[in-house]
């Protein structure tokens, strides 16, 4: 399999968008001006409130109380905090995100009811590979990570009204600096990371920056093991004082062994839970899930004067993968323990993706008054091969009761054939503005037109389709007071699926509306953020789980689809900000309803109510002695997986509601030099990880981190 990447780093037209340091220096260093004036697609400009930074939906340059959306902000300090390595970690953590941590080295991500599908790096869309990802993220990379809930209709133009990802990165700074990082944990977990940061010429004019990591971990789980490597490279050069040029490369080589394809089968054929100890796990040692991931981009940012900006960037991305798995399946008897059964294959798969994006802002003078006009274009492509070799017969698990003594043995495989051939080309063309109708009145209106073009096959089934819309966004902001906005706002929704019918044929686009309104407030002089929204969403012909494969339409193991009209509504408070100069708090509550197109209840296995909260408090007087915990509360989810009672009806498979809760401690040890303890799950609660696909595993027990970290 090819290993290297090979990507022209080519400049077009789009956009920088004036940023302004936080209040914390952690999150963006005071003496970097490449920093002060961040060049984020997503329109991020520094707010005072909680030393956040916010995220715009509209390409405009927006404070996140300007924003006329829910918007959450885990910014460097909280990630360093709580030791977030990994964006799967990170996203649980976030208000109004739900992690489904489906197998070992899949995880899928929903809000509001719905799948996450959209996916930025500094604001530029790289959707993941059916909406998954594929091992884990590597925090160490970014800067911060954005959550910007609802329909993205502008910056994105395709989707679920669920939220969209922005993962910003980090950037050359012209003022040297240097970090460096040792965990040791639980599972034998061991990690090494580092990042080094600074200029290359006395002026600061050429900078530089380089981030390594490098992780090791057994599991709770058995035979599972992972090895992760994450490194990467960034160049910044001022070519004018209004021209910057930033070339960028980074690289995460993930090896996974033991690895979980599917999950537990949860119950017998009778509907009862089947009894597993926290490790179970249907995998083998001779398992593996092997990643490399890779991305390369370039970018001009230009200003041409006044406040106006224009960015071009182009992006290419590699992903390749090579696995072994073992799939399980099967309802067992509850008598003899007998009836599950294993599926082995040989899978690689490579995808690539070329995206070009140019895009410009700045400041419009109309009937006496400034507004900001944001506009532009970009042009994807993206390409993915898939290749099998079926296992040449079936593994019987026995009694499903000694599963902690079974140990599967190793099958042939027919050779490896293509499966595979896709291609799919997405043009957008969008523009935004933000409207100053009076001095408390505001309006954001924009709209997006999109044209997809896909070809190729997949498992036998024709993935051709020709799509195009445009959707429109339209949002109003009021100031009730100097210190609270109301607000509300409006897109359509257009979401292509790849997804397949039980006749393996791919789903048609889903459709429908979205619309938010609320509050948000900034207090004590702008370092405490809070808002309130309500929501509602709905859409017609939405994917949903209906089942898997056993070979005659698909191949075995695969999921099929059916449509489902879904609404979406509930609400949801957060708060974010310093309560004090050494109190740090951020969290909030979500409440969901969701129902199908008849008002009966939909999509059971996401949680109707979650609470996340977290908290720091710094000791400055006591070596910088800082404590802080997180807490998650999720409530009770359900789905069915085939079994049925006596009467011939379906048993849900029920996770009752839980709550966990992490705890952190760290010093300073000397000048520049600080260790940290962080325990997760202190209570031990026991939980599946998600009932999205009706199998589950269940999540970590209680486990302990401990970090020493230098900083220069």
């Amino acid at each position: 399999m090819k290993r290297s990447l090979l990507a022209g780093l080519l400049a077009g037209v789009a956009s920088a968008v004036i940023g302004a340091p936080a209040c914390a220096a952690e999150t963006a260093p005071a003496n970097d001006p490449q920093r002060d004036n961040d060049i984020i697609v997503t329109g991020a400009r520094v707010a005072q409130a909680g030393d956040q930074q916010s995220a715009s939906p509209t390409g405009l340059s927006l404070s996140l109380r300007e924003t006329p959306q829910s918007v959450t902000v885990i910014d460097r300090q909280r990630i360093e905090d709580f030791a977030l390595t990994n964006v799967q970690d990170l996203l649980t953590q976030t208000v109004g995100i739900n992690v489904e941590r489906t197998e070992t080295d899949r995880t899928e991500f929903n809000s509001r009811g719905f799948d996450i599908t959209n996916f930025q790096f500094d604001g530029i869309g790289l959707p993941l590979f059916y909406s998954i990802q594929t091992s884990d993220l590597d925090t160490v990379l970014f800067d911060r990570v954005e959550a910007v809930r609802g329909a993205n209709a502008i910056m994105t133009g395709v989707g679920n009204p669920s939220a969209t990802i922005n993962f910003l990165r980090k950037r050359p700074t012209t003022g040297f600096q240097a970090n460096g990082s040792a965990y040791l944990g639980s599972f034998n977990m061991w990690r090494l990371d580092g990042d080094v940061s600074g200029p290359l010429t006395t002026n600061g004019a050429l900078r530089a920056r380089v981030i390594g990591a490098h992780e090791e971990r057994d599991s709770y789980l058995d035979y599972n093991h992972v090895n992760r490597d994450v490194m990467a490279g960034l160049l910044a050069s001022d070519v004018t004082p209004a021209l910057t040029a930033t070339l960028g490369y980074s690289r995460q080589d993930n090896r996974s062994r033991g690895v979980l394809w599917g999950a537990l089968p949860l119950t017998y054929s009778d509907g009862t839970r089947i009894d597993y100890a926290r490790s179970a796990s249907t995998s083998a040692d001779w398992t593996y899930w092997n990643t490399i991931d890779q991305t390369a981009f370039g970018e001009l940012a230009w200003k041409p004067g006044g406040d106006w900006a224009v960015r071009g960037v182009v992006t290419y991305r590699r992903f390749e993968e090579s696995a072994r798995l073992l799939y399980a399946f099967g309802l067992p008897d509850r008598t003899t323990g007998r009836g599950m059964q294993g599926q082995t294959g040989r899978y690689d798969s490579n995808y690539d993706q070329l995206l070009f994006d140019g895009y410009a802002s700045g400041s419009v003078s109309l009937f006496g008054r400034d507004h900001q006009l944001a506009f532009g274009v970009s042009n994807g492509r993206s390409d993915g091969e898939q290749y099998a070799g079926n296992g040449l017969a079936f593994v019987d698990y026995g009694d499903v009761r000694d599963l902690a003594d079974f140990r599967a043995p190793q099958i042939g495989y027919s050779p490896m054939a293509q499966q595979a051939d896709t291609r799919d080309l997405l043009t957008r063309a969008y523009g935004a503005m933000h409207l100053n109708l009076t001095d408390r009145l505001k309006g954001v209106v924009g709209a997006t037109a999109i044209w997809l073009k896909s070809s190729g096959l997949s498992y036998g089934t024709d993935q051709a389709r020709n799509n195009s819309r445009v959707s429109p966004y339209a949002g109003l902001l009021y100031d009730l007071t100097d210190h609270l906005t109301a607000y509300a706002s409006y897109t359509n929704i257009f979401n292509p699926q790849s997804e397949v019918d039980i006749t393996n044929r791919r789903l048609d686009p889903a459709s429908g509306t979205s619309i938010e309104a609320g509050l948000k407030g900034e207090w004590m002089g702008g370092r405490l953020y809070g808002s309130a929204a309500v929501f509602r969403a709905e859409q017609k012909g939405l994917a949903l789980f209906a089942g898997q494969f056993d070979g005659t339409n698909g191949p075995v193991g695969n999921s099929y689809y059916t449509g489902q009209d879904s609404i979406s509504k509930g609400f949801e408070v957060e708060v974010a900000g310093r309560m004090t100069d050494r109190w740090l708090v951020s969290g909030g509550f979500t409440h969901l309803q969701i129902e199908d197109g008849d008002g009966i209840r939909a999509r059971s296995f996401i949680p109707r109510d979650t609470f996340k909260l977290a908290a720091t408090y710094s000791i400055e007087q006591l070596n910088d002695l800082k404590l802080g915990g997180q807490f998650r509360y999720q409530s009770r989810i359900s789905n069915t997986n085939g079994a049925v009672d006596a009467a011939g009806q379906a048993v849900p498979v029920v996770q009752d509601a839980y709550a966990t809760l992490d705890l952190l401690g760290s010093i300073r040890v000397i000048d520049h030099v600080r260790a940290s303890v962080n325990v997760r799950n202190v209570t031990n609660a026991k939980y599946l990880g998600t009932l999205k696909y009706g199998q589950a595993f269940y999540a970590a027990p209680r486990s302990v981190m401990a970090t020493l970290r230098f900083d220069y």
